[in-house]
C-alpha cells in the first residue's frame, strides 16, 4: 500500500431528484456502485456539505462522496473532506462525466486543466491545486452524437437507451480497476480501463 493511493472518492453531480438520471451526475452513478463493491453506505453529512460513505480496504480508510452542493460548488465538499482527513491532492480521485468521450470510453489522468467543467473548476479551486486525479466517463457531446441540441440542456438530459448501455458497460469497466487505485498501482488501472475504449 503505498501512501499516494486513492483515500478519497468523490462523485460528481446535481443533488435531487430531478437531475438523477441525467448525464452529468455520471459521477454519482459511479460513486455508488464503488460503495456497494466496499460494502459501505452513503448518509448525509452536513458539516462536508455532502452524503459520505466509509469504507476499508486492505485494512485502510476509503471515504466516498457525493456533494450536496450543485456542481460548480462542488469544491465545497471537496476541500472540507481533504482538509479534515488530512490528505493530499494526489489521494484524491474525482469521478465525473466527460463531453470530449463518446459513451463507453473512460480515460483515468492525474492533474491537468478543468476543460470548462464548473465541478472540476471549482474543485481546483478549493484544493488550491490541479494535482487530483479524475475519472472521465464519455457520455459525448451533441455534436459528435447528432443532436441539435444546446450543451447545458445535453447534460442536465438523460441518456438514449443506446448511451445508458454503454455508460453502464464503461461503469462496470471503472469498478475492475477499484482495487488497483486503492493500492496506488495507476499504471495497471490506467491501462487496463483505456484498453477497453473504443471508437
Amino acid at each position: 500500500m503505498t501512501t499516494q493511493a486513492i483515500r478519497l472518492i468523490i462523485g460528481l453531480g446535481n443533488p435531487g431528484p430531478e437531475y438523477e438520471v441525467t448525464r452529468h451526475n455520471a459521477g454519482f452513478w459511479l460513486a455508488d456502485h464503488l460503495a456497494d463493491d466496499l460494502k459501505a453506505s452513503f448518509s448525509l453529512e452536513k458539516a462536508f456539505s455532502a452524503w459520505v460513505a466509509k469504507a476499508r480496504f486492505d485494512g485502510e480508510a476509503v471515504i466516498l462522496s457525493k456533494p450536496t452542493t450543485f456542481m460548480n460548488k462542488s469544491g465545497q465538499a471537496a476541500g472540507a473532506l481533504m482538509r479534515f482527513y488530512k490528505l493530499a491532492p494526489e489521494q484524491v480521485l474525482v469521478l465525473h462525466d466527460e463531453l470530449d468521450l463518446m459513451p463507453g470510453q473512460a480515460k483515468l489522468k492525474r492533474g491537468g486543466g478543468h476543460a470548462g467543467h464548473n465541478g472540476l473548476r471549482d474543485i481546483q479551486s478549493a484544493f488550491g491545486s490541479s494535482d487530483f486525479w479524475r475519472l472521465r466517463l464519455g457520455i459525448g457531446h451533441p455534436r459528435s452524437l447528432g443532436l441539435n441540441q444546446q450543451v447545458v440542456n445535453f447534460v442536465l438530459g438523460a441518456p438514449r437507451r443506446e448511451e445508458q448501455t454503454e455508460i453502464e458497460k464503461v461503469i462496470d469497466r471503472c469498478r475492475a480497476v477499484l482495487p488497483a487505485l486503492l493500492r496506488g498501482e495507476f499504471v495497471q488501472a490506467t491501462n487496463q480501463l483505456h484498453e477497453g475504449n473504443r471508437g
